[in-house]
């Protein structure tokens, strides 16, 4: 495998990549936000996120039907396992590059679009900022998964697949050195299982660099599945210093 290659492996910690540094506020300019006009890109947010603020605005958006009040999404009351994503304890800075691509077409949902493109750059810091302070996902009871375990630990050198861990931690708990790459674990399993495949597939690409696309193209059905079930299993009760709460 060429330096180059492994080098564009190793940034894998951006996966739903999600999460994978762009600005906090960098919303794609000539958007036309409801309250507030045509949004202006720019390096930074005009100001830090507000969760008390989010609070009232995910609620006034009806981000929360489909994310749940307590970001532990709807999947059981309001629709299929696995549609809607959970967003508790997520990075803020994760959730505004999903919204910042939403909006701009590089990342595909009909639903998502419309909403990213109705709220301001203010807004989604605030928004951002509310899922964030909420209590961690919490994971789905599933069998333990010692394949799924292998490929998030130690990944697949051979094939040139990273281990996740890397960027994503040891529980999935994300990292806050690399704000762009996502907390993963207590994710609902059949979210991930399907954006897992959205990335293989090419359906999803907004991963800088493709680097997501490269890591989980190899995998198979089996794989993906193994994965899937592995983080949605992890503790998503850790904190972000690795403490374990019941």
């Amino acid at each position: 495998m060429g330096q180059r290659k492994s080098s564009k492996n190793a940034c894998i910690g951006v996966l739903l990549c999600l999460l994978a540094a762009i600005p906090l506020g960098s919303l794609a300019a000539g958007t036309q936000g409801r309250k507030g006009g045509p949004s202006q890109a720019s390096p930074t947010m005009p100001r830090p996120g507000d969760a008390a603020l989010g609070q009232g605005k995910a609620d006034a958006e009806r981000c929360i039907e489909c994310h749940g009040a307590d970001g532990q999404g709807q999947g059981h009351s309001n629709g299929p396992e696995g549609k809607f994503a959970r967003l508790a304890g997520q990075q803020a800075a994760y959730i505004v590059k999903q919204i910042q691509d939403f909006r701009s077409g590089a990342r595909k949902h009909d639903q998502m679009a419309i909403m990213a493109r109705s709220i301001t750059d203010e807004d989604a810091a605030d928004i951002a900022a509310y899922f964030a302070s909420l209590p961690s996902m919490r994971g789905d009871a599933r069998d333990v998964s010692e394949l799924g375990r292998r490929l998030y630990e130690q990944g697949d050198s051979v094939r040139g697949v990273p281990a996740c861990a890397a960027c994503h931690g040891p529980r999935g708990e994300g990292q806050r050195a690399q704000p762009l790459s996502p907390v993963l674990g207590g994710q609902e399993w059949r979210y991930l299982d399907q954006q897992l495949r959205n990335w293989r597939s090419g359906d999803r690409r907004n991963s800088p660099g493709g680097v997501m696309s490269d890591a989980i193209r190899p995998l198979t059905d089996t794989e993906i599945e193994a994965l899937a079930s592995h983080l949605s299993g992890l503790s998503a009760h850790s904190d972000q210093r690795g403490n374990t709460t019941p």
